[in-house]
Protein backbone atom coordinates (compact mmCIF):
# COMPACT_ATOMS: atom_id res chain seq x y z
CA UNK A 1 0.00 0.00 0.00
CA UNK A 2 1.35 3.41 -0.98
CA UNK A 3 2.37 5.67 1.87
CA UNK A 4 2.50 9.44 1.96
CA UNK A 5 2.77 12.18 4.56
CA UNK A 6 -0.15 14.49 5.19
CA UNK A 7 0.33 17.89 6.79
CA UNK A 8 -2.63 18.89 8.92
CA UNK A 9 -3.25 22.17 10.77
CA UNK A 10 -2.12 21.91 14.38
CA UNK A 11 -5.58 22.79 15.74
CA UNK A 12 -7.09 19.90 13.72
CA UNK A 13 -4.44 17.53 15.06
CA UNK A 14 -5.22 18.70 18.61
CA UNK A 15 -8.93 18.11 18.02
CA UNK A 16 -8.30 14.62 16.63
CA UNK A 17 -6.11 13.86 19.62
CA UNK A 18 -8.85 14.98 22.03
CA UNK A 19 -11.46 12.84 20.30
CA UNK A 20 -9.10 9.86 20.20
CA UNK A 21 -8.48 10.08 23.94
CA UNK A 22 -12.24 10.23 24.56
CA UNK A 23 -12.59 7.02 22.54
CA UNK A 24 -9.67 5.38 24.31
CA UNK A 25 -7.70 4.82 21.08
CA UNK A 26 -4.45 6.06 19.54
CA UNK A 27 -4.70 9.24 17.48
CA UNK A 28 -3.34 7.48 14.36
CA UNK A 29 -6.09 4.83 14.56
CA UNK A 30 -8.74 7.48 15.10
CA UNK A 31 -7.50 9.60 12.17
CA UNK A 32 -7.57 6.53 9.90
CA UNK A 33 -11.10 5.78 11.04
CA UNK A 34 -12.31 9.34 10.41
CA UNK A 35 -10.70 9.52 6.96
CA UNK A 36 -12.08 6.10 6.05
CA UNK A 37 -15.61 7.18 6.96
CA UNK A 38 -15.20 10.47 5.09
CA UNK A 39 -13.96 8.73 1.93
CA UNK A 40 -16.77 6.23 2.17
CA UNK A 41 -19.36 8.98 2.35
CA UNK A 42 -17.71 10.88 -0.51
CA UNK A 43 -17.79 7.76 -2.71
CA UNK A 44 -21.49 7.31 -2.01
CA UNK A 45 -22.24 10.89 -3.08
CA UNK A 46 -20.17 10.55 -6.26
CA UNK A 47 -21.96 7.41 -7.36
CA UNK A 48 -25.50 8.65 -6.56
CA UNK A 49 -26.05 5.69 -4.32
CA UNK A 50 -29.35 4.29 -3.05
CA UNK A 51 -28.19 4.29 0.57
CA UNK A 52 -30.65 6.33 2.60
CA UNK A 53 -31.53 6.58 6.31
CA UNK A 54 -34.35 4.13 5.64
CA UNK A 55 -34.72 1.50 2.91
CA UNK A 56 -38.28 1.90 1.72
CA UNK A 57 -41.23 -0.40 1.17
CA UNK A 58 -42.77 -0.61 -2.29
CA UNK A 59 -46.40 0.43 -2.30
CA UNK A 60 -48.00 -2.87 -3.35
CA UNK A 61 -46.32 -4.71 -0.45
CA UNK A 62 -48.34 -2.72 2.10
CA UNK A 63 -51.32 -5.05 1.61
CA UNK A 64 -49.35 -8.21 0.86
CA UNK A 65 -50.59 -11.13 3.03
CA UNK A 66 -47.10 -12.67 2.94
CA UNK A 67 -46.22 -10.15 5.64
CA UNK A 68 -49.00 -11.27 7.97
CA UNK A 69 -46.69 -13.45 10.10
CA UNK A 70 -44.15 -10.64 10.26
CA UNK A 71 -46.79 -8.14 11.34
CA UNK A 72 -47.84 -10.57 14.07
CA UNK A 73 -44.25 -11.26 15.23
CA UNK A 74 -43.14 -7.70 16.15
CA UNK A 75 -39.88 -8.85 17.79
CA UNK A 76 -36.91 -10.67 16.27
CA UNK A 77 -33.29 -11.58 17.01
CA UNK A 78 -30.48 -10.20 14.86
CA UNK A 79 -27.09 -11.95 15.02
CA UNK A 80 -23.82 -10.46 13.73
CA UNK A 81 -21.19 -13.18 13.80
CA UNK A 82 -18.07 -13.66 11.72
CA UNK A 83 -14.28 -13.45 11.62
CA UNK A 84 -14.44 -9.97 13.16
CA UNK A 85 -15.31 -11.62 16.49
CA UNK A 86 -11.67 -12.79 16.73
CA UNK A 87 -9.95 -9.36 16.84
CA UNK A 88 -13.06 -8.09 18.72
CA UNK A 89 -12.35 -4.43 17.99
CA UNK A 90 -8.55 -4.53 18.28
CA UNK A 91 -5.84 -4.85 15.65
CA UNK A 92 -2.15 -5.25 16.41
CA UNK A 93 -3.05 -4.87 20.09
CA UNK A 94 -4.55 -1.40 19.44
CA UNK A 95 -8.17 -0.41 19.81
CA UNK A 96 -9.89 0.34 16.53
CA UNK A 97 -12.70 2.93 16.79
CA UNK A 98 -16.13 2.22 15.39
CA UNK A 99 -18.33 -0.87 15.41
CA UNK A 100 -16.67 -4.28 15.64
CA UNK A 101 -17.73 -5.83 12.32
CA UNK A 102 -16.30 -2.86 10.39
CA UNK A 103 -12.79 -3.37 11.79
CA UNK A 104 -11.30 -4.45 8.46
CA UNK A 105 -12.34 -1.17 6.85
CA UNK A 106 -11.80 1.16 9.78
CA UNK A 107 -8.25 -0.13 10.26
CA UNK A 108 -7.70 -0.54 6.48
CA UNK A 109 -6.51 -4.11 7.01
CA UNK A 110 -5.00 -5.75 3.93
CA UNK A 111 -7.37 -8.29 2.37
CA UNK A 112 -4.89 -11.18 2.62
CA UNK A 113 -3.88 -10.34 6.17
CA UNK A 114 -7.51 -10.21 7.29
CA UNK A 115 -8.28 -13.50 5.51
CA UNK A 116 -5.73 -15.29 7.68
CA UNK A 117 -8.13 -14.89 10.61
CA UNK A 118 -10.02 -17.84 9.15
CA UNK A 119 -7.14 -20.12 10.13
CA UNK A 120 -7.84 -19.32 13.80
CA UNK A 121 -11.64 -19.24 13.76
CA UNK A 122 -12.85 -22.26 15.73
CA UNK A 123 -16.06 -21.55 17.70
CA UNK A 124 -16.08 -24.81 19.62
CA UNK A 125 -18.61 -23.48 22.17
CA UNK A 126 -21.23 -22.79 19.48
CA UNK A 127 -24.56 -24.38 20.39
CA UNK A 128 -27.31 -23.73 17.85
CA UNK A 129 -29.98 -25.07 20.18
CA UNK A 130 -28.92 -22.68 22.96
CA UNK A 131 -29.17 -19.69 20.59
CA UNK A 132 -32.62 -20.67 19.32
CA UNK A 133 -33.80 -21.41 22.85
CA UNK A 134 -32.63 -17.97 24.00
CA UNK A 135 -34.63 -16.33 21.20
CA UNK A 136 -37.71 -18.27 22.29
CA UNK A 137 -37.17 -17.33 25.96
CA UNK A 138 -36.85 -13.68 24.92
CA UNK A 139 -40.19 -13.80 23.14
CA UNK A 140 -38.55 -13.24 19.76
CA UNK A 141 -40.42 -14.81 16.85
CA UNK A 142 -37.79 -14.76 14.11
CA UNK A 143 -34.01 -14.89 13.79
CA UNK A 144 -31.79 -13.20 11.19
CA UNK A 145 -28.07 -14.06 11.08
CA UNK A 146 -25.18 -12.78 8.99
CA UNK A 147 -24.50 -15.31 6.23
CA UNK A 148 -22.00 -12.84 4.71
CA UNK A 149 -21.17 -9.43 6.10
CA UNK A 150 -19.14 -6.68 4.42
CA UNK A 151 -15.83 -8.40 5.18
CA UNK A 152 -16.86 -11.00 2.60
CA UNK A 153 -16.35 -14.07 4.76
CA UNK A 154 -19.12 -16.61 4.25
CA UNK A 155 -20.54 -18.21 7.38
CA UNK A 156 -22.20 -20.96 5.35
CA UNK A 157 -21.33 -23.75 2.92
CA UNK A 158 -20.91 -22.26 -0.54
CA UNK A 159 -19.54 -23.51 -3.83
CA UNK A 160 -18.76 -19.97 -5.01
CA UNK A 161 -15.62 -19.50 -2.89
CA UNK A 162 -13.45 -21.40 -0.43
CA UNK A 163 -13.49 -18.29 1.77
CA UNK A 164 -16.12 -19.80 4.03
CA UNK A 165 -16.43 -21.37 7.47
CA UNK A 166 -16.63 -24.94 6.18
CA UNK A 167 -13.60 -24.89 3.88
CA UNK A 168 -11.26 -22.35 5.50
CA UNK A 169 -11.53 -22.80 9.26
CA UNK A 170 -10.61 -25.52 11.77
CA UNK A 171 -14.31 -25.55 12.74
CA UNK A 172 -15.28 -27.12 9.44
CA UNK A 173 -19.04 -27.13 10.13
CA UNK A 174 -21.95 -25.19 8.68
CA UNK A 175 -23.53 -23.31 11.62
CA UNK A 176 -26.33 -22.05 9.37
CA UNK A 177 -27.60 -25.59 8.85
CA UNK A 178 -27.49 -26.25 12.58
CA UNK A 179 -29.30 -23.00 13.37
CA UNK A 180 -31.99 -23.58 10.75
CA UNK A 181 -32.81 -26.93 12.33
CA UNK A 182 -32.67 -25.56 15.90
CA UNK A 183 -35.02 -22.70 15.02
CA UNK A 184 -37.53 -25.16 13.60
CA UNK A 185 -37.43 -27.12 16.85
CA UNK A 186 -38.12 -24.01 18.91
CA UNK A 187 -40.78 -22.48 16.65
CA UNK A 188 -38.57 -19.59 15.51
CA UNK A 189 -38.66 -18.47 11.87
CA UNK A 190 -35.18 -18.37 10.33
CA UNK A 191 -33.70 -15.78 7.95
CA UNK A 192 -30.39 -14.53 6.58
CA UNK A 193 -28.55 -11.23 6.48
CA UNK A 194 -26.55 -11.01 3.25
CA UNK A 195 -24.34 -8.09 2.20
CA UNK A 196 -25.15 -7.81 -1.50
CA UNK A 197 -23.18 -4.67 -2.25
CA UNK A 198 -20.23 -4.25 0.07
CA UNK A 199 -17.70 -7.08 -0.04
CA UNK A 200 -14.19 -6.07 0.98
CA UNK A 201 -12.71 -9.46 0.03
CA UNK A 202 -14.09 -9.81 -3.50
CA UNK A 203 -12.19 -7.70 -6.07
CA UNK A 204 -15.45 -6.60 -7.71
CA UNK A 205 -17.44 -6.05 -4.52
CA UNK A 206 -18.09 -2.56 -3.26
CA UNK A 207 -16.16 -0.79 -0.54
CA UNK A 208 -12.52 -1.93 -0.49
CA UNK A 209 -10.67 0.99 -2.04
CA UNK A 210 -7.37 0.30 -0.24
CA UNK A 211 -6.72 -2.99 -2.06
CA UNK A 212 -8.81 -2.64 -5.23
CA UNK A 213 -9.55 0.15 -7.72
CA UNK A 214 -13.17 1.23 -7.14
CA UNK A 215 -13.43 2.68 -10.66
CA UNK A 216 -12.46 -0.50 -12.54
CA UNK A 217 -14.73 -2.94 -10.70
CA UNK A 218 -17.24 -5.07 -12.57
CA UNK A 219 -20.03 -4.66 -10.03
CA UNK A 220 -22.75 -5.97 -12.33
CA UNK A 221 -20.68 -9.12 -12.93
CA UNK A 222 -20.24 -9.47 -9.17
CA UNK A 223 -24.01 -9.31 -8.60
CA UNK A 224 -24.90 -11.71 -11.39
CA UNK A 225 -22.06 -14.22 -11.04
CA UNK A 226 -21.42 -14.21 -7.29
CA UNK A 227 -24.25 -12.63 -5.29
CA UNK A 228 -27.14 -14.34 -7.04
CA UNK A 229 -25.59 -17.84 -6.96
CA UNK A 230 -24.97 -17.40 -3.22
CA UNK A 231 -28.50 -16.17 -2.64
CA UNK A 232 -29.74 -19.29 -4.44
CA UNK A 233 -27.61 -21.44 -2.13
CA UNK A 234 -29.08 -19.73 0.93
CA UNK A 235 -32.60 -20.29 -0.36
CA UNK A 236 -32.13 -23.94 -1.37
CA UNK A 237 -29.86 -25.43 1.30
CA UNK A 238 -31.67 -24.60 4.56
CA UNK A 239 -35.39 -25.18 4.11
CA UNK A 240 -37.95 -22.40 4.41
CA UNK A 241 -36.29 -19.00 4.86
CA UNK A 242 -38.51 -16.28 6.31
CA UNK A 243 -36.55 -13.32 4.91
CA UNK A 244 -33.34 -12.11 3.30
CA UNK A 245 -31.97 -9.00 5.00
CA UNK A 246 -29.92 -7.18 2.38
CA UNK A 247 -27.88 -4.15 3.44
CA UNK A 248 -26.18 -0.90 2.33
CA UNK A 249 -27.44 -0.83 -1.29
CA UNK A 250 -25.06 2.00 -2.16
CA UNK A 251 -24.37 1.60 -5.89
CA UNK A 252 -27.30 -0.78 -6.52
CA UNK A 253 -29.33 0.41 -9.51
CA UNK A 254 -33.11 0.17 -9.66
CA UNK A 255 -32.72 -2.70 -12.12
CA UNK A 256 -30.33 -4.59 -9.83
CA UNK A 257 -32.58 -4.14 -6.78
CA UNK A 258 -35.64 -5.25 -8.76
CA UNK A 259 -33.74 -8.24 -10.15
CA UNK A 260 -32.70 -9.41 -6.67
CA UNK A 261 -36.23 -8.97 -5.32
CA UNK A 262 -37.73 -11.04 -8.12
CA UNK A 263 -34.95 -13.62 -7.89
CA UNK A 264 -35.66 -14.26 -4.21
CA UNK A 265 -39.41 -14.50 -4.82
CA UNK A 266 -38.92 -16.91 -7.71
CA UNK A 267 -36.95 -19.34 -5.55
CA UNK A 268 -39.00 -18.95 -2.34
CA UNK A 269 -42.20 -16.99 -3.03
CA UNK A 270 -42.96 -16.50 0.68
CA UNK A 271 -39.49 -15.21 1.59
CA UNK A 272 -39.52 -11.51 2.44
CA UNK A 273 -36.89 -9.05 1.22
CA UNK A 274 -35.78 -6.20 3.48
CA UNK A 275 -35.94 -2.56 2.45
CA UNK A 276 -32.18 -2.39 2.17
CA UNK A 277 -32.32 -4.19 -1.14
CA UNK A 278 -32.50 -0.54 -2.19
CA UNK A 279 -34.49 1.85 -4.33
CA UNK A 280 -37.68 1.63 -2.24
CA UNK A 281 -38.35 -1.93 -3.41
CA UNK A 282 -38.40 -3.87 -0.14
CA UNK A 283 -41.27 -6.01 1.10
CA UNK A 284 -40.97 -3.86 4.21
CA UNK A 285 -38.99 -0.76 5.13
CA UNK A 286 -35.87 -0.63 7.25
CA UNK A 287 -35.01 2.41 9.35
CA UNK A 288 -31.47 3.53 9.95
CA UNK A 289 -29.57 1.61 12.61
CA UNK A 290 -31.11 2.15 16.07
CA UNK A 291 -33.47 4.75 14.60
CA UNK A 292 -37.08 5.06 15.71
CA UNK A 293 -39.57 7.37 13.93
CA UNK A 294 -41.05 10.21 15.95
CA UNK A 295 -44.61 9.27 15.01
CA UNK A 296 -46.59 6.25 13.79
CA UNK A 297 -45.77 5.38 10.19
CA UNK A 298 -48.49 3.86 7.95
CA UNK A 299 -46.24 1.31 6.28
CA UNK A 300 -44.55 -1.93 7.36
CA UNK A 301 -41.17 -1.08 8.88
CA UNK A 302 -38.49 -2.44 11.17
CA UNK A 303 -35.80 -0.96 13.40
CA UNK A 304 -32.53 -2.91 13.55
CA UNK A 305 -30.90 -2.16 16.88
CA UNK A 306 -28.07 -3.03 19.26
CA UNK A 307 -28.05 -3.92 22.95
CA UNK A 308 -24.74 -2.10 23.46
CA UNK A 309 -23.09 0.03 20.73
CA UNK A 310 -21.56 -2.54 18.39
CA UNK A 311 -23.14 -5.24 16.24
CA UNK A 312 -20.26 -7.69 15.94
CA UNK A 313 -18.57 -8.64 19.21
CA UNK A 314 -16.22 -5.98 20.57
CA UNK A 315 -14.36 -6.73 23.77
CA UNK A 316 -14.20 -3.09 24.92
CA UNK A 317 -17.88 -2.25 24.41
CA UNK A 318 -19.62 -2.45 27.77
CA UNK A 319 -22.21 0.26 27.09
CA UNK A 320 -25.16 -2.04 27.71
CA UNK A 321 -28.67 -0.64 27.57
CA UNK A 322 -30.81 -1.72 30.52
CA UNK A 323 -33.63 -4.20 30.11
CA UNK A 324 -36.06 -1.43 31.06
CA UNK A 325 -34.72 0.78 28.27
CA UNK A 326 -34.94 -2.09 25.76
CA UNK A 327 -38.53 -2.89 26.75
CA UNK A 328 -39.42 0.79 26.42
CA UNK A 329 -37.91 0.82 22.92
CA UNK A 330 -39.85 -2.30 21.97
CA UNK A 331 -43.05 -0.62 23.14
CA UNK A 332 -42.17 2.63 21.37
CA UNK A 333 -41.49 0.87 18.07
CA UNK A 334 -44.58 -1.34 18.13
CA UNK A 335 -46.80 1.58 19.13
CA UNK A 336 -45.75 3.28 15.90
CA UNK A 337 -46.34 0.22 13.71
CA UNK A 338 -42.83 -1.23 13.55
CA UNK A 339 -40.90 -4.40 14.36
CA UNK A 340 -37.86 -4.53 16.66
CA UNK A 341 -34.91 -6.58 15.35
CA UNK A 342 -32.57 -6.65 18.36
CA UNK A 343 -28.97 -7.73 17.86
CA UNK A 344 -26.54 -9.98 19.72
CA UNK A 345 -22.86 -10.30 18.79
CA UNK A 346 -21.48 -13.73 19.73
CA UNK A 347 -17.82 -14.21 20.62
CA UNK A 348 -15.27 -16.03 18.49
CA UNK A 349 -15.86 -19.07 20.71
CA UNK A 350 -19.55 -19.05 19.76
CA UNK A 351 -21.03 -17.67 22.97
CA UNK A 352 -23.66 -14.94 23.21
CA UNK A 353 -22.36 -12.49 25.86
CA UNK A 354 -24.02 -12.92 29.23
CA UNK A 355 -25.20 -9.27 29.47
CA UNK A 356 -27.12 -9.80 26.23
CA UNK A 357 -28.65 -13.01 27.53
CA UNK A 358 -29.71 -11.40 30.81
CA UNK A 359 -31.47 -8.54 29.05
CA UNK A 360 -33.19 -10.75 26.52
CA UNK A 361 -34.55 -13.04 29.23
CA UNK A 362 -35.84 -10.00 31.13
CA UNK A 363 -37.64 -8.89 27.98
CA UNK A 364 -39.09 -12.37 27.61
CA UNK A 365 -40.37 -12.28 31.18
CA UNK A 366 -42.08 -8.95 30.51
CA UNK A 367 -43.59 -10.25 27.27
CA UNK A 368 -44.90 -13.36 29.03
CA UNK A 369 -47.19 -11.00 30.98
CA UNK A 370 -47.71 -8.21 28.47
CA UNK A 371 -47.31 -9.87 25.06
CA UNK A 372 -51.01 -9.36 24.36
CA UNK A 373 -50.23 -5.67 23.94
CA UNK A 374 -47.39 -6.34 21.50
CA UNK A 375 -47.85 -9.37 19.26
CA UNK A 376 -50.20 -8.71 16.36
CA UNK A 377 -51.09 -5.26 17.66
CA UNK A 378 -51.50 -2.05 15.70
CA UNK A 379 -50.61 1.54 16.63
CA UNK A 380 -53.05 2.79 19.24
CA UNK A 381 -55.17 5.94 19.14
CA UNK A 382 -53.12 7.72 21.83
CA UNK A 383 -50.07 9.14 20.07
CA UNK A 384 -47.60 11.92 20.81
CA UNK A 385 -47.85 11.70 24.62
CA UNK A 386 -44.32 11.47 26.09
CA UNK A 387 -45.33 9.52 29.21
CA UNK A 388 -47.20 6.72 27.47
CA UNK A 389 -47.45 4.66 24.30
CA UNK A 390 -50.50 2.83 22.99
CA UNK A 391 -51.29 -0.19 20.84
CA UNK A 392 -54.60 -1.76 19.94
CA UNK A 393 -56.43 -4.78 18.66
CA UNK A 394 -60.13 -5.40 18.12
CA UNK A 395 -62.09 -3.97 21.03
CA UNK A 396 -59.05 -3.14 23.18
CA UNK A 397 -56.53 -0.35 23.59
CA UNK A 398 -53.32 -0.95 25.55
CA UNK A 399 -51.68 1.98 27.34
CA UNK A 400 -48.01 1.34 28.17
CA UNK A 401 -46.88 3.64 30.96
CA UNK A 402 -43.30 4.80 30.43
CA UNK A 403 -43.32 7.46 33.15
CA UNK A 404 -45.44 7.16 36.27
CA UNK A 405 -47.91 10.06 36.52
CA UNK A 406 -47.98 12.43 39.46
CA UNK A 407 -50.12 11.06 42.29
CA UNK A 408 -50.93 8.08 40.11
CA UNK A 409 -53.52 10.03 38.07
CA UNK A 410 -53.15 9.56 34.32
CA UNK A 411 -55.18 11.92 32.14
CA UNK A 412 -55.42 11.18 28.42
CA UNK A 413 -57.02 12.72 25.36
CA UNK A 414 -59.86 10.35 24.49
CA UNK A 415 -61.32 11.87 21.34
CA UNK A 416 -60.22 8.89 19.23
CA UNK A 417 -61.01 6.23 21.82
CA UNK A 418 -64.74 5.93 21.90
CA UNK A 419 -66.47 4.83 25.07
CA UNK A 420 -64.19 2.98 27.52
CA UNK A 421 -66.27 0.35 29.30
CA UNK A 422 -63.62 -0.89 31.72
CA UNK A 423 -59.90 -0.58 32.50
CA UNK A 424 -57.51 -2.96 34.21
CA UNK A 425 -53.81 -3.62 34.71
CA UNK A 426 -53.03 -6.16 32.02
CA UNK A 427 -51.21 -8.93 33.85
CA UNK A 428 -53.43 -8.80 36.97
CA UNK A 429 -56.63 -9.80 35.15
CA UNK A 430 -59.91 -8.94 36.92
CA UNK A 431 -58.02 -8.14 40.14
CA UNK A 432 -56.23 -5.29 38.41
CA UNK A 433 -59.35 -3.12 38.00
CA UNK A 434 -58.45 0.56 37.39
CA UNK A 435 -60.99 3.25 38.33
CA UNK A 436 -61.66 5.64 35.47
CA UNK A 437 -63.60 8.76 34.64
CA UNK A 438 -64.44 9.72 31.07
CA UNK A 439 -65.94 13.07 30.22
CA UNK A 440 -65.94 14.62 26.79
CA UNK A 441 -62.54 14.18 25.19
CA UNK A 442 -60.74 13.30 28.42
CA UNK A 443 -60.14 10.00 30.14
CA UNK A 444 -58.73 9.88 33.67
CA UNK A 445 -57.25 6.68 35.04
CA UNK A 446 -56.69 6.38 38.77
CA UNK A 447 -53.54 4.33 39.22
CA UNK A 448 -51.70 3.77 42.48
CA UNK A 449 -50.37 6.84 44.27
CA UNK A 450 -47.05 5.12 44.78
CA UNK A 451 -45.10 4.31 41.64
CA UNK A 452 -45.47 0.77 40.38
CA UNK A 453 -42.35 -1.39 40.66
CA UNK A 454 -43.31 -3.11 37.45
CA UNK A 455 -41.24 -2.46 34.33
CA UNK A 456 -43.45 -0.56 31.86
CA UNK A 457 -46.87 -1.36 33.33
CA UNK A 458 -49.71 -1.77 30.84
CA UNK A 459 -53.35 -0.74 31.29
CA UNK A 460 -55.86 -2.35 28.93
CA UNK A 461 -58.91 -0.29 28.02
CA UNK A 462 -61.87 -2.44 27.01
CA UNK A 463 -64.11 -0.82 24.42
CA UNK A 464 -66.57 -3.71 24.28
CA UNK A 465 -68.47 -5.80 26.83
CA UNK A 466 -70.24 -4.81 30.02
CA UNK A 467 -69.46 -1.45 31.54
CA UNK A 468 -67.79 -1.46 34.94
CA UNK A 469 -67.69 1.26 37.54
Amino acid sequence: MARTTLRLPSNLVDYLDTLARLQGVEVNEYATYVLSRALDNAWQRMTHTALQPSGGQREEARVDPRLDWWREARFGMFIHWGLYALPAGRWDARRVPGIGEWLMKHALVDVDEYARLAEEFNPVAFDADAWARLAAEAGQKYMVITAKHHDGFCMFRTAQTTYNIVDSTPFGRDPMAELAEACRRHGIRFGFYYSQTQDWHHPNGDGNYWNFDEYSKDFEGYVQDYVKPQVRELLTQYGDICLIWFDTPRRMTVEQSQDLLQYVHEIQPDCLVSGRVGNTLGDYASTGDNAIPEVAVPIDWETPATINDTWGYKVDDHNWKSSTELIARLVDIVSKGGNYLLNVGPTAEGLIPEPSQERLRAMGAWLAQHGESIYGSRPGPIQGVPEVRSTQREGKVYVQVLKWPKDGILTLEAANLGRVRSARVLHDGPLGHVPRHQEGDRLTLDLLESESEETVPVVVLNLEGEEED
